[in-house]
């Protein structure tokens, strides 16, 4: 469930624990993993885990503590991410460059981070409680997206290595597969005028807010997420080569890029196999597919005559279904075959644009920048995936990347019209 706490110490533990987690995540490095960027779109384990650090240091304690002593005067400017009105940053593509500051000092940063923070828990003043309370969940909940962005990442960085390393060696085994795996079967969902968006006290993202009414009309929704062997069959059937189902940007993005399956799958020896947090693993028919763009889920979707869900339509089943599945804690850091995939395995593209809803307002000042400015050109994604924390996720939770991203954990489930 998400960040739930009701007073000081409470939020003091949940800042511990969260911050050891990520620690945890990068506990399996070695000193050379810290500083890999294989692409634009990933960043260092080191820079993420100062990032983190710097959102603290940025949005909450100069914000309650005048006397503040920043770790380093220049920090503020290698681990800015992209709040454009708190000054200039270190150009994204070069994150990989910075050799200094070291791992050691890094860490050095994050323990003077940390225990001003928790001295801010537990000296703020009352009247300062519920500001204090709002920025720190803000931030952890900050973090918990760092600590999936981390493994994302981890993953990239360490499949363009000829090696292909094992991240971890230690992690649960897929599950066993199901005898007879189950049919892929369609819930009719009655249409109407329903809310949509996130209402009421616990802590959301801005993004999720204002609850509004939205129009869904009378849909289908697929029992489960697309599997590898049901992908299988598209590319079998030259589904990247046939531009009926490519929508004119996704044509143009395969062509350019050579594409011909999901990330990570392989052929080796007349077998599939695909790149693993674990190293290099057989292809496992039965999981959910994962990896594969907002360009590739469209056109299977209109290979099996279907269509992606809007996100209307899988929040009001998100909100009918317990918050369980396939997250970080369960260890596998895979999709796994299951009957039950509302939530985990992998995040589900949508067809409706990252939008903002009707009303919304950004939070004030700086941090506004979380969430609104980026509001244009990308697609909506639901239901977090095998690297997501459990506590993370909520039914209304907006995800979002570009319609070309493969990195992310990101799958697909059908949808239809109602006849």
């Amino acid at each position: 469930m998400p960040i739930a706490v009701s007073n000081r110490a409470e939020l003091a533990e949940k800042y511990r624990k969260i911050r050891h987690e990520t620690e945890l995540i990068c506990s399996y490095l070695k000193t050379d993993d810290y500083q890999l960027q294989s692409i634009i779109e990933t960043s260092p384990p080191k820079w993420h885990i100062a990032h983190v650090s710097w959102f603290f240091e940025t949005f909450v304690l100069p914000f309650f503590d005048k006397n503040y002593q920043k770790f380093h005067s220049q920090y503020a400017y290698l681990f800015n991410s992209y709040y454009q009105t708190v000054g200039e940053m270190q150009v994204r593509a070069d994150r990989g460059m910075l050799s200094r500051p070291c791992v050691e000092e890094i860490y050095r940063y994050r323990k003077h981070v940390d225990v001003a923070m928790l001295q801010l828990i537990e000296e703020a003043n009352d009247s300062q409680w519920d500001e204090l309370f709002f920025r720190v969940t803000l931030g952890l909940s900050h973090e918990q997206q760092h600590q999936e962005l981390l493994l994302m990442d981890i993953k990239h960085n360490f499949s363009v290595n000829p090696l292909k390393p094992a991240y971890r060696s230690d992690l649960v085994s897929a599950k066993k597969k199901p005898a007879q795996f189950a049919a892929l079967q369609w819930l009719e969902c009655e249409g109407g005028i329903f809310p949509i968006g996130h209402d009421g006290p616990d802590f959301c993202f801005d993004n999720e807010t204002p609850q509004h009414d939205s129009l869904v009309r009378d849909h289908k929704l697929a029992t489960r997420l697309v599997t590898n062997a049901e992908y299988l069959e598209f590319i079998e059937d030259n589904g990247y080569k046939k531009p009926e189902f490519w929508l004119a940007d996704g044509w143009y993005v395969l062509q350019k890029n050579g594409w011909t399956q999901p990330l990570y799958w392989q052929e080796i020896d007349s077998e599939r196999w695909t790149f693993t947090l674990a190293g290099l693993a057989k292809l496992d028919p039965h999981q959910p597919v994962c990896h594969i763009s907002f360009y590739e889920a469209d056109a299977y979707a209109r290979w099996a005559g279907k269509r992606l869900p809007l996100e209307s339509e899988l929040e009001l089943q998100l909100l009918k279904q317990p918050i369980t599945g396939n997250f970080m804690e369960a260890n596998y850091l895979q999709p796994q075959p299951s009957e039950a995939q509302w939530y985990g395995d992998v995040w589900q593209w949508t067809a409706s644009p990252y939008s903002a809803y009707p009303g919304f307002q950004p939070l004030a000042g700086s941090m506004g920048e979380y969430n609104g400015k980026f509001m244009c050109n990308q697609l909506t994604l639901r239901g977090g995936c095998c690297v997501t924390p459990q506590q993370h996720m909520r039914p209304t939770y907006r995800n979002f990347f570009y319609p070309h991203d493969r990195w992310p954990f990101a799958g697909l489930r059908l949808a239809e019209d109602a006849s």
